[in-house]
């Protein structure tokens, strides 16, 4: 009995040739097992960084207590009695940090709300790459920038401030970040749909109100990882802080006063003359681990949020 099935050129032709079919199989799975190694790059790379903190903290927490290191109010590890309190260290990053937030954030947001909701196309397709050329500056630019322009301004205002301080790098690091912010939220707000724009504007909303009461809030998922991702870079950097805020680790919540991150101890003691396994040399790697281990949290945290409002606005 003649079978009615139909074959197309292609599977014809598949049939007939059962060496090429396995030769299209092999590659799937070369093509396969290559993308599956590209991911895993990222992965594997993370654990090595991890393991190199972990294994090289180990032998400096052997000789430091950890809750000394945690809540010791002193950090002196490159002088006599050496001392390794860890929270200076904390308190200028996050000092600095929190700076950059409250100038990056509001105008990131007020720049993103701008675009999105106010701006001409025209004027939206020149102004959004200009104000993405802040960053691709140099982040050392910026260091000398605070320390040269920004610093002789706030001396002019408050005498009291060293030429070294928070204050500047602060300001310089919240400038750098605002495309960040300013990119991500216009983007998050474009992607809401009209539908809800023409529902408020029915109601008798006026254009504000529609950019604050209905926009913003329905893309406050991605306003929110915006802000995360600009505050973890601004923890992260390192050239700005070293060059403005000074290298004096000095626990104070005066942005005047010279203070010194995290990352800025690491340059500094990578390029010194701490010999490769002694304490201070271990410093790094404990001072990295406490970095990682606050980047860790945000995403962590940051997470958290993305989830609760995602579902908000499902």
């Amino acid at each position: 009995m003649a079978s009615s099935e139909t074959l197309t050129p292609g599977a014809a032709s598949r049939r007939n040739d059962p060496g090429g079919l396995r030769r299209r199989h092999l590659k799937e799975r070369v093509i396969r097992t290559l993308l599956a190694l590209c991911a895993a790059v990222s992965i594997l790379t993370t654990v090595g960084i991890v393991g190199v903190l972990i294994y090289e903290s180990s032998s400096f927490f052997a000789d430091v207590s950890p809750i000394a290191f945690l809540t010791g109010t002193e950090w002196t590890p490159l002088f006599q009695p050496a001392q390794f309190g860890v929270l200076p260290l904390l308190v200028g990053s996050l000092l600095i940090a929190g700076g950059a937030a409250l100038v990056a954030l509001p105008l990131g947001l007020l720049a993103a709300i701008y675009l999105s909701e106010y701006a001409a196309d025209g004027v939206r397709r020149w102004l959004k790459p200009i104000l993405e050329i802040l960053a691709g500056v140099p982040t050392v630019v910026y260091g000398y920038f605070a320390l040269n322009f920004v610093t002789p301004i706030l001396q002019s205002v408050f005498p009291s401030t060293s030429i070294f301080n928070g204050a500047s790098a602060a300001i310089v690091m919240g400038i750098m970040i605002i495309p960040m912010v300013s990119s991500l939220s216009e983007d998050a707000m474009s992607a809401v749909p009209r539908s809800l724009r023409e529902g408020a504007y029915a109601l008798g909303a006026t254009k504000f109100e529609v950019a604050t009461r209905t926009v913003v809030p329905a893309a406050l998922s991605g306003i929110i990882a915006s802000f995360i991702l600009a505050v973890s870079r601004a923890i992260g950097e390192t050239m700005i802080v070293t060059i403005a805020a000074g290298a004096e680790a000095n626990l104070t919540l005066n942005p005047l006063r010279s203070v010194q991150t995290m990352t800025a101890y690491i340059a500094q003691t990578s390029f010194g003359e701490a010999p490769q396994g002694s304490i201070e040399y271990k410093t790094i790697f404990a001072v990295g681990l406490t970095l990682f281990a606050i980047t860790l949290l945000m995403n962590i945290i940051s997470a958290m949020v993305l989830r609760r409002f995602r579902e908000e606005y499902e």
